[in-house]
């Protein structure tokens, strides 16, 4: 190998300090002892470690630029001694895959795990939400093994200590490298990594600790919950296994549509129609409400399109410290057919309120003054 540092760690000479200390973790890793066998490969790393330390700091690579540094003389091994400094930590980067360590703990591997999160969806009426309620759900689930309570045993037995790693939950070997003796760490292959051996597993989970099945559960729905929104019930999710924690159920809302009243928030909107004589002179109706019924007063001359505002009859809000209100829109409604009589009475009505008699709508259109229709023109022409 060249003595050349930009060559030996087969950089250009004006490469930037990232290139360097990757080109230096390339070639450690492809000379480290344990994935590289060749007897030469320690002398090479030696050299690669060298030309890492002088060109990954800013002084020594421009003193060994300007010819101040001879490659490889003096002071040992990589330039380690006479008071060099040295960054392992980018070794040890270098060599973690191959080392097996990869930044993993030590000790054995809980047996026990939380359960999954549930989602289910749920469809309620409305007046299951005016006020709130409470409603069955039922869903498959894991659930905690009846036979050994999440123990994942044959009822009387329990779990061993691993022989083979002596309950640590991985084994270790030792190896020979530049830097010394490193030492290897793997999950233990004969308890998967959890320091215990179960030689007698349930029957009923096969070792699991939890089976599956149909569950039901009681569900209150707050009052004023609308259509997208999700209860959260903690808990009450996937059973862990091996006894470990239950994971969260969120059930999804849906409220259907009512067949009178339609939501806007905490409100409730219907639409009530009556007829032209109510409008006029006036009525009562009685409207079906969550609380009962209640009486609906209509005005005399009441319009079409007007809102009557029932207070406080409206939906919970979720913090359940108020009520929305009813509001119903008004729409009148104009008969399309009339006996001869009624219209007689019609004419005679608009005969006292001056107006035209509009059974001769033809003759009136031909009238000096241009009739109905031609106010009606000049009304758009004005627009």
């Amino acid at each position: 190998m060249n003595d050349d540092f930009y060559e030996i760690l087969g950089v250009s000479k004006d490469a930037s300090a990232d290139e360097i200390k990757k080109a230096y973790r390339k070639k450690a890793r492809k000379l480290h002892p344990d994935v590289n066998p060749d007897p030469s490969a320690a002398d090479q790393m030696k050299k690669v470690s060298q030309a890492y330390e002088t060109l990954s700091n800013p002084e020594k690579r421009r003193m060994y630029d300007m010819g101040g540094q001879s490659p490889f003389g003096g002071g040992g091994f990589g330039g380690f001694g006479g008071g060099a400094t040295f960054d392992f930590s980018d070794l040890f980067e270098a060599f973690a895959g191959a080392s097996g360590m990869g930044g993993r703990g030590r000790g054995p591997i809980p047996r026990e795990r939380r359960g999954n999160d549930i989602l289910r969806r749920m469809t309620l009426e409305l007046d299951d939400v005016v006020f709130g309620s409470e409603k069955e759900l039922t869903f498959p689930t894991a659930v905690t093994c009846s036979r050994c309570h999440g123990n994942c045993c044959e009822p009387g037995t329990g779990t061993k200590k691993c022989t083979v790693c002596s309950g640590t939950g991985h084994v270790q070997r030792t190896v020979k490298s530049l830097l010394g003796q490193m030492v290897q760490l793997a999950p233990c292959s004969a308890c998967q990594g959890h320091g215990t051996t179960i030689e007698n597993p349930c029957a009923e989970c096969q070792g699991h600790g939890r089976v599956q099945e149909e569950r039901t559960i009681t569900l209150r729905v707050p009052a004023g919950i609308d259509t997208g929104r999700r209860i959260q019930l903690r808990g009450e999710g996937e059973a862990g296994e091996a006894g470990g924690p239950a994971g969260d159920l969120f059930v999804e809302v849906r409220v259907k549509e009512h067949e009178i009243f339609h939501r806007e928030g905490n409100d409730l909107l219907a639409r009530l129609t009556i007829s032209m004589v109510a409008a006029a002179l006036g009525t009562k109706a009685t409207l079906t409400t969550f609380d009962g019924e209640r009486e609906v007063e209509i005005k005399p001359g009441t319009q079409p399109g007007d809102v009557i505002r029932m207070r406080n009859l409206g939906v919970t809000s979720l913090r359940g410290d108020s009520r929305g209100d009813i509001l119903i829109e008004v729409g009148v409604e104009i008969p399309k057919k009339l006996s001869g009589s009624e219209r007689d009475l019609l004419a005679q009505f608009g005969e006292m309120r001056g107006e035209p008699d509009l059974r001769e709508g033809a003759k009136n259109a031909q009238h000096s003054d241009g009739g109905v229709f031609a106010k009606i023109r000049e009304k758009f022409r004005d627009l």
